[in-house]
């Protein structure tokens, strides 16, 4: 079946109440029906429920429908995006392993490789994501593990994942990729060589700014040494917030396509006006990676940057806004404004985010899915009176 129909039509089994959506599993622990069927659930012999922490049927089908999606073997549901990627490296690496990753990541992923992962003797080395000769200049006898982003938080920068994903293969080491800005709907880095597929399912994936929730999908092997670790350690998720986005996955790719076409109305509109000294968007032609763009991604995603000249008059910006909100989150129906710099990137130095292309005055935009026109004004506006 395709895609759609399989994040529709994937469910828990019916209870005796044959309802017709999946209800609620609010239980911290499932009771068994004697002591021979406690000791196999145990021990992995039969399937089945015992806590909530290890799993739980509203965790499960959302586990279910987003393997499907990824075409992944396995999957795994955890507390947030960030909790799926530690989970995702803690379970590969270990005291003097080293992992290779894209510079360009997200502000608390940075943290985790340069403050966290070194207390327990992890080391890394940070490359450009846009050059695959680099990934491969930078692998060591010691590495265990290559983690990328792409497009990347909130840069948009690429990377090729056919040509990473070979590499990795030939020097038989796990690539991990976060597709949080893509989605499956637009790209499948498994069927590009990734291992593992992280995401904050916070984002696009639940789309409505509610609930919490990450997941790692991918190679079965990899995923049991990650569950282990899950199951240990406790970043189990919530069933509610399990349910929220399992039915969220149910229209996913409608509101990606939608996110999509909002995002390329307003990427070319904004180019043009004026104040703005550049726009980022994968689909523009205008990005320098444009036609790998266009080769590996379904649509450009739901996420554009603009910069304006310099921090003062982005904060102008933000305060100038009437529609759009200003909140630190992303993949909501709303639309959203975050500065980076003072925000989400805050904690890297001024020459790190440098490095990535975060300058102060860049903006990055989550576009919702309000009419593009009312947005467009609203920015417009925001642009005009921050002059």
């Amino acid at each position: 079946m395709h895609p759609e129909t399989l994040a529709i039509r994937t469910q828990a089994a019916r209870s005796a109440h044959r309802e017709h959506a999946v209800p609620l599993y609010l239980t911290s622990s499932f009771v068994f029906d004697d002591a021979e069927q406690a000791r196999a659930l145990f021990a992995d012999e039969i399937p089945g429920a015992v806590y909530s922490r290890y799993s739980n049927p509203n965790t499960d089908e959302f586990t279910e429908k987003l393997r499907l999606l990824e075409g992944a073997q396995d999957g795994l549901a955890l507390a947030s995006g960030m909790s799926a990627v530690f989970t995702a490296l803690a379970s590969l690496l270990g005291q003097g392993d080293h992992v290779v990753a894209g510079r360009a990541v997200f502000g608390s992923t940075h943290q985790l490789f340069t403050r966290l992962l070194p207390k327990w003797g992890i080391a890394h080395t940070y490359v450009d994501g846009a050059d695959a000769d680099a990934f491969a200049s930078a692998i060591t006898s010691r590495t265990r593990a290559i983690f990328v982003e792409t497009p990347s938080n909130p840069g948009l920068e690429l990377v090729d994942l056919a040509a990473l994903g070979a590499l990795a293969r030939a020097r038989g080491i796990p690539l991990v990729v976060d597709n949080c800005f893509a989605t499956p709907a637009i790209t499948r880095p498994l069927d590009h060589g990734a291992s593992l597929v992280v995401h904050s399912a916070t984002k696009f994936i639940d789309g409505q700014g509610r609930v919490l929730g990450g997941a790692i999908v991918g190679d079965a092997a990899l995923v049991a040494d990650a569950r282990y670790l899950a199951r240990h350690s406790g970043p189990a998720l919530a069933p509610f917030n399990a349910w929220v986005l399992s039915k969220s996955l149910e229209t996913l790719a409608l509101r990606v396509e939608r996110h999509a076409a909002n995002a390329l109305t307003l990427a070319t509109a904004l180019e043009r006006e004026p104040g703005v000294r550049c726009v980022r968007y994968p689909f523009l032609p205008s990005h320098p990676q444009h036609a790998l763009a266009r080769r590996q991604m379904r649509w450009g995603g739901g996420v554009l940057t603009l910069e304006v000249d310099g921090y003062a008059r982005a904060r102008r910006v933000l305060d100038a806004l009437a529609l759009c909100s200003h909140s630190p989150n992303l993949g909501d129906t709303r639309t959203i404004v975050t500065h980076p710099t003072s925000t989400t990137h805050s904690k890297l130095s001024e020459a790190e985010r440098a490095q990535v292309g975060i300058t102060p005055g860049l903006l990055r935009v989550s576009v919702g899915l309000e009419h593009p026109e009312d947005v467009l004004a609203d920015l417009r506006g925001a642009l005009a009176a921050s002059a």
